[in-house]
């Protein structure tokens, strides 16, 4: 049975393969979702901090500013 979501194939030197391998085991679980799972929380991650570079770059000292309520009027 074919899966509707695409495979993408990665190699690891032997020392991460085998760290990946250890913590699947430890967990239960295959190495699959694990490397799934990390790819997930680091795109989290490279997303969190473009986002707040971006706050960063478009916070500008004396700017207006409006309230909660204000905003959703």
């Amino acid at each position: 049975m074919a899966s509707i979501n695409p495979r993408i194939n990665v190699t690891f030197e032997t020392t991460t393969a085998n760290l990946i391998a250890r913590l699947a085991h430890k967990q239960h679980r295959s190495v699959a979702s694990v490397v799934r799972e990390l790819a997930l929380e680091s795109l989290d991650l490279r997303e969190d901090l473009y986002l707040s570079n971006l706050a960063k770059k478009l916070d500008q000292p004396g700017v207006k500013t409006y309230g909660h309520n204000a905003a959703w009027k």
